[in-house]
């Protein structure tokens, strides 16, 4: 399989953690970038305005979608908590490709480049595609899912 850049191993690790952790409530995500030097997908250190680490676990879907970057794509890993109409509570993995307009075209080539990559390699198969924030919400990755 083609691909522009490894996964760092300790992401590796975290991801299986990630994907087997057991959920009761909320949502729980990974935000993921490609470090251009070492061409290495990482996770990424999230932080909100005033500097102090954003805790992505029991994460609304709006401040997911706050924390994203205006400028840069992102590989986001999603525990979603979808409830059912019939009452039942699901814990789905997603995966976000979050590649927002007016992208410089070397960012948008490379984190496109690795994308499917990554995404067969951590074992996820809903996958949706993101440009712009305001659509990350509740109800669209509700209509997504359960298409």
């Amino acid at each position: 399989m083609s691909r522009t850049c490894d996964i760092d191993p300790a992401l590796l690790e975290k991801l299986e953690a990630f994907r087997f952790a057991k959920r009761s409530e909320g949502n729980a995500a990974l935000i993921c970038m490609i470090d251009k030097r070492k061409l290495l997908i990482v996770e990424e250190e999230v932080e909100d305005d005033e500097g102090e680490a954003v805790d992505m676990d029991n994460l609304s879907i709006e401040v997911l979608a706050s924390v994203l970057p205006t400028s840069t794509p992102r590989y986001i890993v999603l525990s979603y908590g979808l409830k059912h109409d019939d009452g039942r509570q699901s814990y789905p993995l997603v995966f976000l490709y979050y590649s927002p307009k007016g992208v410089k075209p070397e960012f948008n080539v490379l984190y496109a480049s690795s994308k499917t990559y990554f995404q067969n390699k951590v074992g996820l198969g809903k996958a949706f595609d993101l440009q712009d924030t305001r659509d990350l919400t509740d109800d669209w990755l509700r209509a997504k899912l359960l298409k």
